[in-house]
């Protein structure tokens, strides 16, 4: 599985199968003392993950591929690359990918992390 996170203002990346949308998400670029941050700041990552709409959105996200992934494999695919965006690609997508890596990691799946905008 890889997860990578990315700014939608320099485009999808090529190679998403899935793309999901956190722009919705509480924004830490306006918080003064996590603007010059990134989501790879346990603050920031801390910021972010404590809302409920960005705890549902990496749940359902590692739950619909957990649900999937044996389909993908039946059909021959054994690559499947995630990616998550936000407006920059520094803060609530970064937060979001991390968030999501660490549960397949915590769950034994070989897991590729990727920060395109960082």
């Amino acid at each position: 599985i890889t997860v990578e996170s990315f700014g939608f203002k320099k485009g999808i990346p090529a190679e998403a199968d899935w793309v999901f949308d956190a722009r919705f998400i509480p924004n830490p670029f306006y918080v003064a003392s996590l603007k010059n941050l990134t989501g790879n700041n346990k603050k920031e990552r801390d910021y972010v993950m404590r809302s409920k709409e960005a705890q549902s959105f990496v749940g359902r996200i590692c739950g619909l591929a957990m649900d999937l992934i044996p389909s993908y494999i039946r059909e021959g695919k054994y690559n499947l690359t995630i990616c998550i965006g936000c407006t920059g690609g520094r803060h609530r997508s970064v937060a979001a990918a991390n968030a999501i890596a660490d549960h397949f990691e915590e769950i034994g799946k070989h897991v590729t992390l990727i920060h395109r905008d960082l």
